[in-house]
């Protein structure tokens, strides 16, 4: 049972009276202290449907104990260690975490970028010292805890869910022009019934892209799922789920990069209708009120919405989802494809939390050199390795 510290009252998450010092501690601006560390781990009170919870800080989840839902594995296992202090510097005091893009969120001029961007390619410039687009997804992904997940979840998980864990995330981060939830757009679930009041709440959000036609203009983020790259008379339209009536323009240049980029993520995609492809992606209007994409980044995600890269990565996480025990999904961030990531951690299993790799058929050494620093760098977690080359799945820890 977990516990909190708030105003110097200590509470178990059960206590009927902990709704009532939430909402005050929330007024009073106070921070709640988890309690599964001596000291104490501090927390912040968010209010979501009416109601207020215990979420955890920006990037702080290795400071709790594994056995508490709290916790996330250590940065180091994943791509977000090498972000951490330059493209993402964390304020402990405010609690919010200071993103740096390496994408611009406005353009100067009416035409939108070519295709030749950097967010549409894994190689990555600087990369400890700024966030691509799939990096800035991932965060999102990570501090909204999509990551994670149990069997109780099942079901449990639509894009309702998934929309309100990202506008949260984006609340405790900001970005050069201000928080980054200002130019952060997630579409709301589509309701026929409710579809001219959606639309009307998205233009009034959209509307700081108005173009001017002179001097730069405001572009947005947008996460969302894609529905289809519809045809059109050059390039796509893109299409995504819970905004029919609302079409992005993907230019001829930029849709024949996209397709070679991120090739494995729509062959997944076409291959199995279960899954999801969501999308990140900038975007503003042009001189015709159009609205143009201008750098794009797809990632693939099961049923459940965990994300993956792999077939056997895939595999791993279908014979996880099945069980009771919390699963984290450790994500790439900036990292090239041919360095080691945790493809997944099992934080509860005792006495220790458990790493588990998948090691690719055509790893060189330098790969296995590189995995097994990783490995001897956390001496507190036991490891769990697959290397695909030499067989079937080994048994779960």
């Amino acid at each position: 049972m977990r516990r909190y510290r708030i105003d110097g009252i200590e509470l178990a998450e059960d206590a009927p009276e902990l709704a009532a010092a939430l909402a005050d501690a929330f007024a009073r601006k106070l921070r709640p202290l988890c309690l599964c560390r001596p000291d104490g781990v501090a927390m912040y009170i968010a209010r979501f449907d009416g109601q207020h919870l215990i979420k955890r800080m920006p990037s702080s989840g290795g400071s709790h104990d594994p056995s508490c839902g709290a916790y996330q594995p250590p940065h180091e296992l994943s791509g977000l260690g090498s972000l951490i202090g330059d493209a993402i510097r964390i304020d402990e005091e405010k609690g919010v975490a200071a993103l740096r893009l390496d994408f611009p969120l406005a353009k100067t001029g009416s035409r939108p970028a070519r295709a030749a961007e950097p967010s549409l390619s894994d190689t990555v410039k600087n990369a400890s010292k700024r966030l691509s687009l799939r990096a800035l997804l991932h965060y999102l992904w990570h501090e909204g805890e999509l990551t994670e997940w149990t069997a109780a979840w099942a079901g449990k998980r639509g894009w309702g869910r998934v929309r309100a864990s990202l506008i949260e995330a984006a609340r405790r981060m900001t970005v050069s022009s201000g928080s980054f939830s200002e130019v952060l757009f997630v579409p709301e679930v589509f309701h026929p019934e409710e579809k001219s009041a959606i639309a009307a709440r998205r233009a009034m959000t959209l509307g700081v892209l108005a173009n001017s036609g002179t001097g730069k203009r405001k572009l947005m983020v947008l996460v969302g799922e894609v529905k289809e790259f519809a045809e059109a008379r050059s390039g796509r339209r893109l299409v995504v789920k819970h905004m029919p009536d609302y079409q992005l323009v993907i230019e001829e240049e930029t849709w024949k990069r996209l397709k070679k980029i991120f090739a494995n993520e729509f062959a997944f995609w076409n291959a199995d209708p279960a899954l999801h492809i969501v999308t990140i992606l900038t975007f503003g209007l042009n001189a015709a009120g159009l609205a143009v994409v201008e750098e794009m980044a797809l990632m693939i995600t099961t049923e459940n919405w965990i994300p993956f890269e792999t077939a056997h990565e895939r595999q791993l996480l279908e014979r996880l989802a099945r069980l009771r025990r919390k699963s984290v999904k450790g994500l790439r961030f900036n990292l090239s494809p041919d360095k080691p990531v945790v493809s997944v951690t099992l934080p509860e299993p005792r006495p220790d939390p458990v790493a588990m790799f998948i090691v690719p058929a055509d790893a060189d050494e330098a790969y296995e050199v590189a995995l097994l620093g990783m490995i001897d760098a956390r001496p507190e977690m036991r490891t769990w390795i697959w290397h695909v080359g030499e067989g079937d799945m080994p048994m779960m820890p």
